[in-house]
């Protein structure tokens, strides 16, 4: 074999040098770009469609919703005026607008959520601190619901109220809106029962077959509500029986000691008794018991607040040694 053959068989046995990255890629330039284009893409759609809408939902969740406070107004059968001043704070780190909704009122602690009310909350921005004024026309959709709200809010000492609806949020910078749930639930003091009402400033007579007692009531409303119920009537009970008749006309409950001026129907026979035996005729103190009775506003009834009140059983004491006396009758222990 000759030198020349040699030297031919060795280079063709030589390994061959690996093509370097930048031929490579400059060959396949084009696939690089379309992998990079379908990447960008990819982290786009998700940031738009997957990362915002959670970031705005995280967003409403963390805003708190005050209630500064309610007032049922214009009541009738089946609709009555409701009126909330709220306000929303946020840590304002996102800036967007959110869109007007529908939301819906219901109890918390019972279930299923019936909602009692729908309100039209406006559209609102992502500010710090925005407040939130709604003022319309309720119907009543649904009786039940809207009564077992009245009963819970006359009977318990605080109550969960949440409000829930569905709206959009569109972000500063985008043009795309998304969907997100406002729920929010707050805690809202109730009337108690009425603990520690008081009936002041009694006058009897000893005549009259009616209207015979006058009075001023303190209606205690430790919730932050104002409530125009309308001409209240109730059950007047001593000793398990049924002895008259009373009435508060007019009955509006603004938040705090609302002074009512009372007037009623009562039987003087079982009262006259009570005062003259003992313990009453030492201290001149009588226990009555009052229930609900009825409700009406314009003549028409409001069941809703008349089937609330009824569920509500007051003792109350009044001091009758003094209005006895002012009529005439001195109470002395037989």
């Amino acid at each position: 074999m000759s030198d020349k053959d040699v030297a031919q068989q060795h280079q063709e046995n030589a390994p061959q040098k690996k093509r370097g990255c930048a031929a490579h890629c400059k060959r396949f330039w084009w696939a690089y770009l379309i992998l990079a284009v379908v990447v960008i893409v990819l982290v786009v759609v998700l940031v738009l469609f997957v990362g915002v809408p959670k970031i705005a939902q995280k967003k409403i969740n963390e805003a708190k919703l005050n209630i500064d406070g309610i007032i049922v107004s214009e009541t009738e059968p089946n609709k009555y005026r409701m009126s909330v001043n709220s306000s929303i704070t946020t840590d304002g780190s996102v800036h967007a607008d959110i869109d007007g909704f529908v939301g819906n009122m219901y109890l918390e602690d019972l279930e299923p959520h019936t909602p009692f009310a729908a309100l039209n909350f406006p559209a609102t921005t992502s500010q710090k601190f925005t407040e939130v004024n709604v003022s319309q026309i309720v119907d009543v959709a649904n009786m039940d619901a809207f009564t077992t709200f009245n009963t819970w809010l006359l009977a318990n000492e605080s109550l969960k109220l949440t409000i829930e609806g569905d709206t959009h949020v569109r972000v500063k910078g985008l043009s795309k809106k998304y969907g997100v749930t406002f729920k929010k639930t707050i805690e809202l003091k109730g009337l108690n029962g009425f603990k520690g009402l008081e009936v002041t400033e009694p006058h009897v007579d000893l005549v009259a077959l009616t209207n015979n007692f006058q009075a001023l009531v303190k209606v205690p409303n430790a919730s932050i509500l104002t409530i125009e119920i309308g001409n209240a009537t109730f059950v007047n009970k001593y000793d398990g029986e049924d002895i008259g008749t009373v009435y508060m006309d007019n009955l509006v409950l603004y938040p705090g000691i609302n002074d009512v001026p009372m007037h009623a129907d009562i039987k003087q026979e079982p009262v006259l008794v009570a005062i003259t035996t003992k313990p009453h005729c030492t201290d001149g103190i009588v226990p009555f018991d009052l229930s609900g009775k009825d409700v009406k506003k314009d003549g028409e009834t409001l069941s809703y607040y008349a089937n609330a009140l009824s569920q509500l059983e007051l003792n109350v004491p009044i001091k009758l040694g003094d209005a006895f006396a002012e009529a005439g009758l001195e109470v002395s222990c037989d």
